[in-house]
Order: structure tokens, then C-alpha cells, then sequence
């Protein structure tokens, strides 16, 4: 091949590049622009605003470092909002994962109706929970309500269930676990759809034949993969949770039942203290951060191992 061929093929390598280089960032672009208008800029004026004293609706501020954070780790009722959510979401994660794979179990095992049940668990997931958070109220009221009007029928103790300090977050914790049921539980069915018979058999031929011996031997493995993006999705919907507090609690009693977003929107809209409340939305960026970094550090040893 002549020298000239060479520098010829050498230029056309080199258009050809330049143009899937061109294209490839004009099918990135549109999405890298979303990402830094959506998350990335929002993310750096929180960071800066959790530097700073201001004030919603103020027309001055002053610089004032870690102040904010600082005062944060001081703070009795933010460090109620910490722990109330690390206990709520220890409630709600492990009763959505065994609660939903145990309904998939009952539902696969059945012969009729299983499309009826499925609809039935997801529409808690599709529905909003503002409205139903407002029918849990009804139940729950300590007078007129549905639960203690059955609990003083059979004899059994009743409770102001949302204004006791004992009470209070299990309750929040079982609206939430009824909320995300649904979805661990189609969530649940389709990993069990995917199992192949083969392993079954194979599992009945070694002498796994009895039902516990299948669920140990074969079920339980083949859904681990499944099982880890539930508690993913749950967790992090979990320690999301508003709405409920919001509306059932404000937080109370005696912030028995304040968690983080509540707290980040009471700082930052009652309180109208807007700098404190962008450091409670950083020191929960950074949780959930480092949550999904764990989550997919877990993911990513299990795919490689298998």
C-alpha cells in the first residue's frame, strides 16, 4: 500500500470518528442538558443555600459556613426526625419484603382469581396516598373510628392510635407497608413467573420434594435478585415518606413522628428558615446517596459472583 493510500484511509478514519463523535453527542446532549438543569444546578444552589442564613422571602443573606449543620446535629427535634426515620424505615422494609413474597406465594400457588388478587394488592400503589391517608384517619379516629369500634366489640383495649407517642409511628409504619405492598408483590410474581420448572424437578430428583425443601433449595435463591431491588425501592420510597405525616400527624405528638422531609418542609415553609432547611436536604442527599452507592456495590459483587 502506497504512501499516499495510507493518508487517505488515515483521513477518512478520522472523518468517519469526527461524525459518530458528532452524533454521539447529539444523542447524549439533550440528556446530559436535563440532568444538569434538573439535578445538578438544584443540587449546587441547596449546597449553597445550606451555606447561608437566609430566609424565604428575605431580600439579604449572609455567608455563614457549617453553621447550619452544626446547629443541626444540636437540634432535639432534628435528630428525633433522624431517628424516627431510620425506625420507620426498619418497619416498613423487612414487612413489604416478607408480606409481599409470602401473598406471591399464596397468589402463584392458587388456580383462579389470580388476576383479581393482584389488581386488588397494586391498587394501594396506584392510588394517592393523600386521599387514602384521609380514610386511615376515619379508621383510626379514637372515638367513631372502625378499628377501636371492633377492638371495644371483641373485648380488646383500644387507643388514640395517631396522638400517642407509643403508637404513632407503628401505625404510620403499617399505612406505609400497605402502600408498598402492592408493588413488592408484582414485583414478587414475576420473579416467581421467571423461575424455570427445570429447577424444580431437579430439586424433587435430589429429594427436595417437601414445600419448605423447594422454597430453600430453589425459590428463595432464584429470587434474590428480586428480593435486593425490592428493599431498594422500598427503602428509598420509605425514607421519602411526606404525605402521611403531613396529613395524619404533622409530627407529632411531641415529634414522636417527624421525619426527615417533614422536617426539611416545616424549616423550610413554616419556619420559614430556608438555609437550616437546605442543610436537612443535603444530610439527606447524602443518605440517600450513600444508600444507593451500598445497594449497588451489593448488586454488582452478586452479579460477578454469579
Amino acid at each position: 500500500m502506497s504512501q499516499q493510500q495510507v493518508v487517505v484511509d488515515r483521513e477518512l478514519w478520522v472523518e468517519t470518528g469526527s461524525a459518530e463523535a458528532l452524533a454521539g453527542y447529539a444523542l447524549v446532549g439533550p440528556a446530559l442538558f436535563l440532568i444538569l438543569v434538573l439535578f445538578i444546578l438544584p443540587a449546587g444552589a441547596v449546597l449553597a443555600i445550606a451555606a447561608t442564613d437566609w430566609h424565604l422571602g428575605a431580600k439579604t443573606l449572609s455567608f455563614i459556613g457549617t453553621a447550619n449543620f452544626t446547629s443541626l446535629l444540636a437540634d432535639r427535634a432534628f435528630r428525633a426526625a433522624l431517628f424516627n426515620t431510620a425506625a420507620y424505615v426498619l418497619m416498613v422494609v423487612p414487612s413489604t419484603l416478607v408480606l409481599g413474597l409470602s401473598l406471591a406465594l399464596l397468589i402463584e400457588s392458587g388456580k383462579s382469581l389470580r388476576a383479581f388478587y393482584r389488581a386488588i394488592h397494586f391498587l394501594p400503589f396506584m392510588t394517592s396516598l393523600a386521599a387514602m391517608a384521609i380514610v386511615w384517619e376515619a379508621l383510626l379516629h379514637p372515638t367513631i373510628g372502625l378499628v377501636n369500634q371492633v377492638l371495644a366489640a371483641v373485648g380488646l383495649p383500644t387507643a388514640n392510635w395517631l396522638r400517642s407517642e407509643t403508637t404513632v409511628l407503628p401505625i404510620l409504619a403499617v399505612i406505609g407497608t400497605w402502600q408498598s405492598l402492592g408493588l413488592a408483590l408484582v414485583l414478587f410474581l414475576a420473579g416467581l413467573k421467571a423461575i424455570p420448572q427445570e429447577l424444580y424437578d431437579a430439586a424433587e430428583i435430589d429429594g427436595a420434594d417437601g414445600l419448605l425443601d423447594r422454597l430453600q433449595t430453589v425459590t428463595l435463591p432464584s429470587l434474590a435478585p428480586v428480593s435486593l431491588f425490592v428493599v431498594i425501592v422500598v427503602m428509598l420510597r420509605a425514607f421519602a415518606t411526606f404525605d402521611i405525616v403531613q396529613i395524619l400527624t404533622k409530627g407529632g405528638p411531641d415529634d414522636a413522628s417527624v421525619m426527615l422531609l417533614y422536617a426539611l418542609y416545616r424549616e423550610s415553609f413554616e419556619y420559614l428558615r430556608t438555609g437550616y432547611g437546605a442543610a436537612i436536604a443535603v444530610i439527606f442527599l447524602v443518605i440517600v446517596i450513600a444508600l444507593a452507592a451500598i445497594q449497588t456495590r451489593v448488586v454488582n459483587t452478586r452479579t460477578s459472583r454469579s
